[in-house]
């Protein structure tokens, strides 16, 4: 009997660090958390690439205006 007592007492220890170990990690309310969270992660990397791409546009623009500014002083100098 008093070995039964014992593995329980060890099973039961067993399942509270687990359960401490996964709140640790994961927090309180893991499933509602990861799916909005997931949700977030994706509409933040889809916000940042739009930036990304955005300023890619924007760089490309800005050099083609120099460069056409370059060769139209360019052409004005040249006789």
């Amino acid at each position: 009997m008093t070995r039964d007592l014992d593995v329980q007492l060890l099973e039961a220890v067993a399942v509270r660090r687990g359960r401490l170990r996964e709140s640790l990690l994961w927090g309180r309310e893991r499933r509602r958390r990861s799916a909005g969270d997931t949700l977030k992660l994706f509409v933040v990397g889809l916000v940042l690439s739009a930036v990304g791409c955005a300023g890619c546009v924007g760089w490309s623009f800005l050099e083609s205006v120099l460069a056409d500014r370059e060769a139209a002083s360019m052409s004005r100098a040249a006789p």
